[in-house]
């Protein structure tokens, strides 16, 4: 092509954005096109094709005339200009040739061949796309089969849970609430959302006129701050409980030399409670003093490391007494709720949060049940809200909050998943299995008690129990990485020492994911040894070689024969038993 005949054409790409004008960017002559994916590209007119030459760049006149034609290539539109004028006429029976000829190059063969190009990319498995991140998911795989699972946060769960996480759902962008999307197309999102909210009042028993859900935060800790930033200003207060004494940081948590750890520290104002060091027990006569001063305006309940039921009777009334919104976070308990396993906050507070993924044995994600409609008369005029109604305003502050405030569109892949598990925990196998959590938990618990060991609060009434190492001279990182190296795996936690101060000399263990595997409490029996062998084991490296992690991780650990045998005897253990939804 002559640089004559180059000068009447010209390519632009038009951008469409909802928040922009639409912009033309028109290329020059130091850009060559590349014709690598015209196989995807649709065109709009027929009669107006042009030829491009791939291997040389176009020119612009902006002072003259231009007529237009336009193409879509990956979603994206293109638009071919042609320059008016005499050398028009003359270029027009040779132009035409051409085009017919580009037109060919832009749409590929044909319309299947376009359709196996798509299925070409679109349809290949991991393990072809990525080798290397297939190889990698692999060797996690296998050791969740090979290991005993025993953190406390931890659960697997069902093919049908994974199976909708991996759909055709992550490609649609649902940003709003079900009935008032940003986008449409949203039907059958609405449809899906609608029936997880459904599903999620029913299996915790909730009338709806009542009570309120929104499932679509990403975790607990974007529910909670979602209910603080919808019910609160900035800077107002916060108490929940003391994340040493077994609450989670998003309820509030400086450090001791002040430094702010959480969102809900940094943007507002946080006091803590704290368990009595003796009993492992939330000293309420304390928390009660605490929150008189104070005035919070939400009260927390629940934590992420406390073994024993919540009185949220007790709760209930030191909120009336300062005037704040109790607000229960049941993330750890919340399936033990649901089987009326654990005591229900739902009768006492008027936000509950939690997560989907531990006990509930659903996806990574969020919810936050809300109360609606008239408060109760003896309590209404206690509760702190602004306009002084006797209607509850938490629905529409807390959905804003959590769309648009804090999050974009929902994860309608999770909202589905979510959906699914939630229709599980209304079937008597579920309340099956929760019943066989706590059992488990409980034997665990005997197991190490018979041992000698001992519990923070002596036992526990739900699904996870913490362990003191202290009379094994054992902190909990050390204990972790010894178990670790066994293919055990729990988490270290700050307990409480004979004077009232913090050390790191506990792990907090939990039964869910074992038990999803199908263990019994026989089977935890012998998980109780195995535990009970490794703190030994721990304990007989430390002596050898010091309390430094480096000095055991390096020298203790590697090729210690204690630690071989162990952990043959964790994989045949482990391999007994089947891995809910993955082939092994």
């Amino acid at each position: 092509m002559s640089r004559t005949s180059r000068s009447n054409i010209s390519l632009g790409f038009i951008s469409h954005s909802s928040h922009r004008n639409q912009q033309q960017l028109v290329s020059d002559d130091s850009i060559s096109f590349q014709i690598v994916p015209l196989q995807l590209m649709e065109q709009q007119t027929e009669s107006n094709s042009v030829d491009i030459d791939e291997t040389e760049s176009v020119n612009l006149k902006e002072d003259e005339e231009e007529e237009e034609e336009e193409f879509r290539v990956l979603g994206h539109q293109l638009r071919l200009k042609r320059r008016g004028g005499e050398d028009n006429t003359t270029e027009s029976s040779s132009t035409s040739s051409k085009r017919r000829h580009i037109v060919d190059q832009l749409q590929g063969k044909s319309l299947e061949a376009r359709r196996q190009a798509v299925r070409a990319w679109g349809n290949q498995t991991l393990q072809a796309a990525d080798p290397d991140v297939f190889q990698i998911m692999e060797k996690e795989k296998h050791r969740q089969y090979r290991g005993i699972e025993l953190i406390a946060s931890e659960n697997f769960i069902c093919k049908a849970v994974m199976e909708a996480l991996g759909s055709h759902l992550t490609n649609k962008y649902s940003e709003g609430m079900p009935g008032a999307r940003i986008y449409s197309g949203n039907q059958y999102i609405d449809e899906i959302e609608t029936l997880c909210c459904q599903r999620a009042l029913a299996a915790f028993e909730l009338d709806s006129d009542h009570w309120g859900v929104n499932v679509q935060p990403y975790s607990c800790t974007s529910a909670n701050f979602s209910v603080y930033t919808g019910l609160l200003s900035p800077g107002d207060r916060i108490m929940g409980l003391d994340t040493p004494s077994g609450g989670h940081t998003s309820h509030g948590y400086y450090t001791p030399n002040g430094k702010k750890v959480s969102g809900a520290s940094i943007f507002f104002e946080s006091l803590s409670y704290k368990v009595d060091p003796k009993t492992g027990i939330v000293d309420f006569d304390k928390l009660e003093e605490r929150a008189v001063d104070f005035h919070p305006k939400i009260l927390v309940c629940g934590g992420s490391s406390y073994p024993r039921d919540w009185d949220y009777a007790r709760f209930r009334q030191i909120a009336d007494k300062c005037g704040a919104i109790l607000m229960c976070d049941m993330a750890q308990i919340s399936g033990l709720i649901a089987a009326k396993e654990c005591a229900s906050p739902f009768e006492f507070c008027d936000i509950v949060t939690s997560t989907t993924h531990k006990s509930l044995s659903g996806p990574r994600g969020g919810i936050i049940f809300y109360r609606k409609g008239y408060k109760p008369t003896k309590r209404g005029a206690l509760f702190n809200q602004s306009d002084g109604s006797d209607k509850y305003d938490f629905e529409e502050k807390i959905d804003f909050a959590v769309c648009s405030a804090l999050q974009g569109g929902p994860h309608n892949n999770h909202v589905a998943a979510l959906a699914i598990a939630l229709k599980q925990l209304a079937t008597p196998e579920y309340k099956a299995y929760m019943r066989q959590v706590k059992k488990n938990a409980q034997a665990l618990a005997s197991a190490l008690l018979r041992r000698n060991c001992k519990l923070v609060t002596g036992g526990t009434d739900n699904h996870m129990l913490l362990w003191d190492l202290r009379n094994f001279g054992l902190t909990g990182k050390h204990f972790e990485n010894v178990c670790d190296m066994c293919h055990i795996t729990v988490n270290k936690i700050p307990i409480f020492d004979d004077h009232g101060n913090m050390v790191s000399g506990g792990v907090r263990i939990g039964t869910p994911a074992m038990t999803s595997r199908g263990c019994l409490e026989s089977d935890f029996e012998t998980m109780g040894g195995f535990l009970f062998r490794a703190a030994l084991i721990a304990r007989s490296i430390q002596r050898e070689h010091g309390k430094t992690a480096k000095g055991i991780m390096k020298d203790g650990l590697e090729n210690n024969k204690d630690i071989v045998d162990l952990r043959a005897q964790v994989e045949s253990f482990a391999t007994q038993f089947a891995m809910p939804a993955q082939d092994v």
